[in-house]
């Protein structure tokens, strides 16, 4: 139940005066379907105008307000394409055009009488030897308005809203703001001479104060922490079970490669957890190549090995059945029974699979979500492995206890390396294992950057590749040039580069992308990581899970589009196997100085931590800011810099909170509640005792 100060907060934005059905679509564009949603729209910007009694005191290209009274209309000699003139004057009788194009010019008539003056506030430029203000921003009839147009905010919009309409509805939601009781620490506060919450409000939306800014952004570092460890505490408290393996089967498994040392600490630290009743909550951090798939067999050998089943969870069906393949391949020897459950799955098949899981002798299942359906039931399932981890929400993966007698161990996997300034804000709940070291024997991958001019060359190149018997990938991005314009559309791009590659090479060429069917993108897959195809055209549908050893060679088509982890990613699907591989950047003619530094080190380096901490820096959060974790609500507030700055200070304080309160109960820990609320980190609690 939501705590009662907040009901007004959370009101539909529709109980605005103004908002109908109409204006609620582009509202609800923008995510603002509350009253807390528009009040916690920020500005973007600020447009600050100088007020001026002089025309000639402005200059060109400046933001200008200035009282002027309308002398003559004049229309154009082209009705509806010509621009339609207002001149008017000010007050000391400099002569100003006042210029509308389209149907802008029939307000113009009603908004300039002539003979009456109006505070025209607007951009102040020349045309020829005649000042003029293009399409005004405000035209207004009361003289003391013109102070609010001095230092205006900016907000994003979505089309069918207007700057004025959205900054009327935020007022309104403003003056809906109750007072909150204070849940910053004492010391916190006055250190950093913050405003109180709603002042904060109030002030971040008149213009860049500083200080208002960084205390928002606190609020939202401090409630993400408190329900992360929230999840981390509540944890430790649910009754798991120990689970304790003798060996057994992973003295039978036979791997080509000695493990690195990375990957045996990765090893003892889970093996460490499992024999804990606490239930573990751990997060396999590594990069490309740097072989969490192994760690997760022998976590789940673990649990094997006590007489437990273990499931491994895939975002994708082509990466759960990668998995699948890999894994039933190296367990062979254990003996130990491994299954595959996706939604394709029908009749007897699904129905063997169900009853394997009950009568466990079915030891390890891996699939998509359909593995964690109402109808599928375990034996005793006692660890759970999420691979792509940034894919699920932390509620998602509390729904799974309860698929286990009492609550499975969950090991969490992700194949993105995290700039370690993240990875507190995106898995403070969790214990973290990094593997960063690659196995012995893998060779660096040969980087090239190559202009998109030479395009045939590097066709009649991946041709002579083929001829070797090696397979390649050739990888479309997600925009293409028609007729002169961009557009979006990855599959075009796709299809429009698999049609000419087929002319050259014939069927050894496959295509894969999100939207084939996915009988037909398995089929193609499968072909290609059979051999039967040699060459597979793709969009970033490969990023991930894709393991054909004998692709040897990387083609990613204008490059500068994507970002420095994507093409880490892209890259990593080659250099698998014993043979030499390389990676060729097909580059635009035009780049920016970010899309050169990317593609510089692209070619320096293929440690994808530092990759991670390069692309941070030239992106300023992107992505691992901007979509957290699907399902969960994503900064909205803080920044990069933000949270480099407060989100150590706020996860201690957050810490502080949940060890030291035991659960919320001070008057402090009661206001976090609110702010928990306020945030919508409810899953957080819903963790509390009695919450």
């Amino acid at each position: 139940m939501r705590p009662e100060i907040l009901n007004s907060v959370f009101a539909e934005s529709q109980t605005l005066d103004g908002v109908g059905p109409k204006l609620a679509k582009p509202l609800e564009k923008l995510g603002l379907t509350r009253i807390k949603d528009v009040a916690y729209h920020l500005p973007e910007r600020f447009v600050t105008r100088r007020a001026i009694t002089d025309l000639d005191e402005g200059t060109e290209g400046e933001q200008v307000i200035v009282a002027l009274t309308a002398i003559e209309h004049r229309a154009s000699y082209n009705p509806g394409r010509g621009p339609y003139r207002v001149m008017a004057q000010d007050e000391v009788g400099n002569i100003c055009a006042l210029t509308y194009f389209g149907r802008a010019s029939y307000s113009a008539k009603k908004l300039f009488p002539v003979g009456e003056k109006r505070w025209v506030a607007g951009r102040l430029d020349r045309y020829g030897d005649m000042l003029q203000i293009v399409h005004p921003d405000h035209v207004e009839e009361d003289s003391a308005a013109h102070l609010a147009r001095l230092n205006e905010p900016v907000y994003a919009l979505s089309e069918g809203l207007t700057q004025p309409k959205l900054g009327s509805l935020t007022a309104q939601a403003l003056g809906r703001l109750p007072e909150l009781p204070e849940w910053i620490q004492p010391s916190q506060f006055e250190q950093a001479g913050w405003p109180a919450w709603r002042d904060a409000m109030h002030l971040a939306h008149k213009d860049l104060h500083e200080k208002a800014r960084d205390r928002l952004a606190y609020d939202e570092l401090l409630a993400n922490s408190l329900a992360l460890l929230m999840v981390k505490a509540e944890g430790r408290r649910r009754k798991g079970q120990a689970l304790s393996g003798d060996g057994s089967l992973r003295a039978r498994l036979k791997l080509p490669f000695e493990m690195t040392g990375a990957q045996k600490r990765s090893v003892q630290e889970i093996d460490g957890d499992l024999q804990q009743e606490s239930p573990m909550l751990r997060l396999l951090q590594g990069d490309v190549g740097a072989g969490k798939t192994v760690v997760a067999l022998e976590a789940m050998l673990i649990a094997n090995e006590a007489g437990k089943q273990a499931a491994l969870l895939a975002p994708t069906e082509i990466l759960a059945r990668q998995h699948f393949e890999t894994i039933r391949s190296m367990a062979a020897p254990t003996g130990v029974e491994v299954a595959l459950l996706t939604g394709r799955a029908k009749g007897r098949e699904r129905e063997g699979i169900l009853m394997g899981l009950l009568d466990g002798s079915i030891d390890i299942l891996i699939g998509t979500h359909a593995i964690f359906q109402d109808s599928v039931n375990y034996k005793d399932l006692g660890l759970v492995v999420i691979d792509e981890q940034h894919r699920f929400g932390v509620a998602q993966r509390l729904s799974l206890a309860g698929k286990g007698r009492r609550a499975p161990h969950t090991l969490a996997m992700t194949a993105t390396p995290i700039p370690r300034s993240l990875t507190l804000a995106q898995y403070g709940e969790m214990d973290v294992s990094r593997l960063d070291e690659l196995p012995p024997g893998r060779q660096a991958i040969e980087t090239l950057v190559v202009s998109q001019d030479r395009c045939a060359d590097v066709i009649a190149g991946v041709g002579r590749h083929l001829a070797t018997g090696q397979q390649a990938y050739w990888v479309c991005p997600m925009v293409r040039e028609a007729n002169g314009n961009w557009q979006t559309g990855d599959i075009a791009a796709a299809e429009a580069r698999y049609a000419e590659l087929k002319e050259h090479f014939g069927d050894d060429v496959v295509m894969v992308h999100g939207q084939l069917k996915p009988e037909v993108k398995d089929a193609n897959m499968e072909r290609f990581a059979s051999g039967g195809a040699k060459l597979l055209v793709a969009t970033t549908v490969i990023e991930v899970g894709v393991d054909v050893p004998s692709s040897t060679l990387m083609v990613i088509e204008q490059a500068e589009r994507f970002g420095l982890a994507q093409l880490h990613q892209l890259r990593g699907r080659v250099g698998r196997g014993s043979e030499k591989s390389r990676c060729l950047l097909l580059r635009g003619g035009e780049l920016s100085e970010t899309a050169q530094k990317r593609l510089a080190l692209m070619r320096e380096t293929q440690d994808g931590f530092r990759i991670a901490e390069e692309d941070l820096e030239l992106r300023g959060g992107g992505e691992l800011l901007g979509t957290r974790q699907s399902g969960d609500a994503a900064f909205r507030i803080a920044d990069l810099d933000q949270v480099q700055k407060y989100l150590p200070i706020a996860h201690a304080d957050a810490r502080m909170l949940i060890e030291h309160d035991g659960g919320l109960t001070s008057d402090r820990g009661e206001a976090a509640r609110v702010l928990l609320y306020l945030f919508e980190r409810d899953w957080g609690v819903q963790l509390l005792r009695g919450g």
